[in-house]
C-alpha cells in the first residue's frame, strides 16, 4: 500500500500549537509567521475532515478529536525523533509523555510505594498514570503501558511481560459469619450476600478447583455488583457479605482479623500481574525504562 505524501504534513505544527497554547508562541518557536501556523492547521483540520481547535481571541482548547489526535501525534513526534537520534548517534535520555493504566487496587499497593524513584530517576518522563479498574484498549485509548491483573491473558498482537502472582480469596468478616452462618463448601455460596467484582467477564459465576482438580462453577446471587476493589473490601468489613479478591488487594484486613478466609483447604486461583506494551521491534527509552524499573522493583 503506497504511504500517502500527506500524512505527517501539518502534525508537529499542531502538537507545538497545542504545547505551547498559542500560534503565537508555536510560531516564534518554528520561526514561521503567525499566519502560516494557523493556515497549516486549518489545513491539517480540512485533511482529517475534523475540528481539532477550539480558537477564540483570548483561548485554544482541544475538541475530544483534537485531544486523541494529540495523544496520537506525541508518541509519533517522539518515535520520529528517537530514530533520528539513532541514525545520528545520540544516546537521548528517556523523555516525554509516558502513559500507564493500572488497577487502582495494585496502583495503591504495590506501585505508589515505588513511583518516587522512577520520577526520581528519570527526571525528564512526564508520566500520566490512570489508575481504573475498567480494561482499558491499550491502542486506541493511547497508553504506552498497561498494567492488568487476570488469571489469563487474551490472545493478542500485544507484548505481556509478568511482573508477579498472586492469589485469589474468599473472605467475609467475622460477624457476619456469626449471623449467616460459616459456607463449608462453594456451592453453599447460593444462600449468602455475595459482593461481586463487576469487571470480570461472568462476575455471577466463580470456578473452583477441587482438591482432585475438578472444576465447578457456582452461580451467585450478587447482593452487591460494583467495578472496585476497594469498594468490596469496605463493603465485606462492614459485614455486608461474602467476596473474592487476589491478595494484593488487601492491607491487613487478614492479619488484623477484620476478615477471615473462607475454602482454606481449596486450592487458590492464580492471578497474574502482567504489564502490556504494543509490539514494536523498536521501544522507546521511556518505555522501556519504566518496564524494567517495574521489573526491578516488584518482579518475582
Amino acid at each position: 500500500m503506497a504511504i500517502k505524501s500527506t500524512l505527517l504534513d501539518g502534525m508537529a505544527i499542531f502538537a507545538q500549537v497545542v504545547k505551547l497554547g498559542s500560534f503565537t508562541l508555536a510560531a516564534d518557536v518554528s520561526g514561521h509567521s503567525t499566519s502560516y501556523i494557523s493556515k497549516e492547521v486549518s489545513k491539517l483540520e480540512a485533511r482529517l475532515g475534523v475540528r481539532l481547535l477550539h480558537r477564540t481571541t483570548r483561548s485554544l482548547s482541544l475538541t475530544p478529536e483534537g485531544e486523541l489526535y494529540y495523544q496520537r501525534c506525541q508518541q509519533i513526534i517522539e518515535d520520529a525523533e528517537q530514530a533520528e537520534n539513532a541514525i545520528i548517534g545520540k544516546q537521548g535520555e528517556p523523555h516525554g509523555l509516558l502513559r500507564v493504566s493500572c488497577p487502582m487496587s495494585y496502583g495503591l499497593s504495590n506501585l505508589s510505594p515505588v513511583l518516587s524513584r522512577f520520577i526520581d530517576g528519570y527526571p525528564k518522563i512526564k508520566l500520566d498514570l490512570e489508575l481504573n479498574d475498567r480494561k482499558v484498549d491499550l491502542i486506541s485509548d493511547g497508553f504506552d503501558v498497561v498494567i492488568r491483573a487476570a488469571q489469563r491473558l487474551e490472545d493478542s498482537s500485544l507484548i505481556s511481560r509478568k511482573i508477579t502472582r498472586s492469589e485469589a480469596l474468599v473472605l467475609a468478616s467475622p460477624r457476619y459469619l456469626s449471623k449467616h452462618g460459616t459456607p463449608k463448601h462453594p456451592y453453599d455460596l447460593d444462600r449468602h450476600k455475595i459482593i461481586s467484582y463487576s469487571n470480570l467477564k461472568q462476575p455471577n459465576v466463580w470456578i473452583f478447583d477441587d482438591v482432585n482438580g475438578e472444576q465447578i462453577q457456582v452461580h451467585v446471587d450478587s447482593h452487591v455488583l460494583t467495578n472496585n476493589s476497594m469498594l468490596e473490601v469496605e463493603l465485606a468489613v462492614a459485614d455486608q457479605g461474602i467476596f473474592r479478591i487476589p491478595r494484593f488487594a488487601l492491607k491487613d484486613e487478614l492479619e488484623t482479623g477484620k476478615l477471615v478466609e473462607l475454602f482454606e483447604n481449596w486450592p487458590k486461583p492464580s492471578i497474574g500481574i502482567y504489564m502490556v506494551y504494543p509490539s514494536r521491534k523498536h521501544m522507546s527509552a521511556k518505555v522501556r525504562s519504566f518496564i524494567d524499573f517495574v521489573m526491578d522493583e516488584l518482579g518475582d
